[in-house]
């Protein structure tokens, strides 16, 4: 009886995650979301100046931005 052929590996080429822009995506979300002024969780709670909350927030963003620009590849 002869052998079936076996087929090539056709799927879709693996998608990799760099845990260090996963990383970098969780940081940034949490500064988003405790120290937005005005609706922030730690901002809600306590007052947490400006000179604080505004460059956090900035800062949270950029980090959302660089973590998601290359948290996949393809191998």
């Amino acid at each position: 009886m002869a052998k079936a052929k076996k087929e090539e590996n056709n799927s879709k080429p693996r998608v990799r995650i760099s845990f260090l822009k996963a990383f970098m995506i969780l940081i940034g979300a949490d500064l988003v979301l405790l120290f937005a002024p005005g609706i922030g969780l730690l901002n809600s709670a306590f007052y947490i100046g400006d000179m604080i909350s505004w460059p956090s927030l900035v800062i949270g963003l950029v980090l959302l931005a660089f973590g998601i620009k290359g948290v996949f590849w393809q191998e």
